[in-house]
């Protein structure tokens, strides 16, 4: 079984998000997603506005059909990656540079496979929370 992982906050909650768990069901059997702990994002961005907590997140992503197994992570950093059973990570097309290249490093020193996959054109997190305000 060829196990799948991806990473996100999840907290709008979108077309974009489930269109992108679909895409990596392409790539694996298995997939893995990894949400973001609200505690963490606050720590390191005190202004930021969650509308879920962590709980409530990794509840509504668990209820997906798609989804087979729901993790709460802090950074993406080969210290995650290391708790983590997968053979191929699943990036954002825009995700590139600094903790990127080390993530993309450490898979490739342990041979595990990079996928990037497209952002759904006009759907976007930052787009909804201009929207709500």
């Amino acid at each position: 079984m060829t196990r799948i992982l991806t990473f996100g906050v999840y907290d709008y909650f979108h077309l974009g998000h489930l269109r992108l768990f679909k895409q990596c069901k392409n790539f694996a059997d298995y997939l893995i997603v990894a949400v973001q702990d609200g505690e963490y994002i606050l720590k390191y961005k005190p202004d930021a506005k969650i509308m879920y907590s962590t709980e409530e997140r990794v509840e509504m992503i668990e209820a997906l059909r798609v989804v087979d197994e729901v993790v709460v992570y802090d950074s993406v950093c080969s210290e995650t990656l290391e708790k983590i059973d997968f053979d191929i990570l699943a990036l954002g097309e825009d995700h590139r540079g600094g903790r990127f290249d080390e993530v993309e490093k450490w898979c490739s020193e342990r041979g595990k496979r990079v996928i990037r996959l497209k952002r759904t054109p006009g759907i976007c997190s930052s787009e909804i929370k201009k929207k709500l305000n």
